[in-house]
């Protein structure tokens, strides 16, 4: 169960507590666990539209919200060799904040999550290529068997004879779980446009909906409540407004300032106020013994 405040702002019951608790000393926080995120674009009349999917009321985190296809790293796709387009693993390492077997496993990590959860895949036989229709039976026998962790993405793609397109990525944020979360990520978001071909479904057992909306459109619907968001949700669809094409979003990627967002709580007045810096609209002010405001 989660709360909704200030529109459709995710913000679990549970977070007050947890928040007095880590203000307190009472509290050791978690160390985050790296993970990419994939903003899938597509032209329209209206502009670009984003691929959104509704995680499951019964997911652990952040159940009931729209988010992007995303998830965890596999340590299993650090250091093996990769057929590779597109900036080098040394840029992609400056430009993630990482050494190279990182910024290898978080950009295969965005690839994979969105074959995962969207069936789109970014790799093709050819490094100026990419893959055509992937719903065939035998191309969702291996998508079952990445989201089982029986293989890594590294080990299909090699047995697939796949180049990763590494250039169809942009980098757009980076966002941290707050200190006061059970579970923490250290999130990489990236933008993409859906390849020529290709077409996206439902696949993932964590989501019961999925839509292509305009980033407008969704504010607007957040902003009524209509749409459940995290933070980080609802503030890059903002930011994705100010652009015409899918085109624009990625030219504009590698302008992007990637320090990471963290939110702080800190004790002013006999009240906890918990920030996100550089991001107003999420400031909650808690009061030491009640809900927050």
């Amino acid at each position: 169960m989660v709360n909704a405040q200030a529109g459709g702002q995710w913000y679990p019951p549970e977070w007050p507590e947890r928040i007095r608790a880590l203000a307190g000393g009472g509290l050791t926080p978690v160390v985050p666990r790296r993970a990419a995120t994939v903003m899938l674009l597509k032209d329209t009349g209206d502009g670009p539209a984003v691929h959104m999917l509704r995680r499951r009321t019964s997911m652990a985190f952040a159940g009931g919200a729209y988010a992007y296809p995303g998830g965890g790293v596999d340590p299993r796709d650090d250091d093996r060799h990769v057929r590779w387009a597109g900036p080098t693993r040394a840029w992609w390492a400056d430009r993630l904040g990482v050494d190279e077997t990182g910024a290898q496993a978080i950009v295969c990590a965005a690839v994979r999550e969105t074959y995962e959860e969207a069936g789109v895949l970014l790799a093709g036989p050819t490094p100026d290529t990419v893959v055509g229709d992937t719903t065939g039976d035998d191309w969702e026998a291996d998508r079952a068997a990445l989201v089982a962790r029986e293989t890594s993405f590294a080990e299909f793609l090699d047995r697939r004879g796949l180049v990763l397109r590494s250039d169809l990525l942009g980098a757009w944020t980076r966002w941290i779980t707050p200190e006061f979360e059970p579970r923490r990520y250290d999130t990489w978001f990236f933008v993409a446009a859906l390849p020529e071909g290709q077409r996206t479904r439902n696949a993932s057992t964590e989501a019961d909906r999925t839509v292509w909306i305009t980033p407008r459109a969704a504010a607007e619907e957040y902003d009524r409540g209509e749409l459940l968001m995290m933070p980080p949700t609802i503030a890059t669809l903002r930011r994705l407004t100010a652009y015409g094409t899918a085109a624009e979003v990625l030219d504009a990627a590698p302008a992007r300032d990637l320090t990471p967002v963290l939110a702080t709580a800190r004790l002013v007045e006999g009240e906890i106020v918990l920030s996100w810096p550089g991001h107003d609209e999420f400031t909650k002010h808690i009061p030491t013994g009640g809900a927050p405001a």
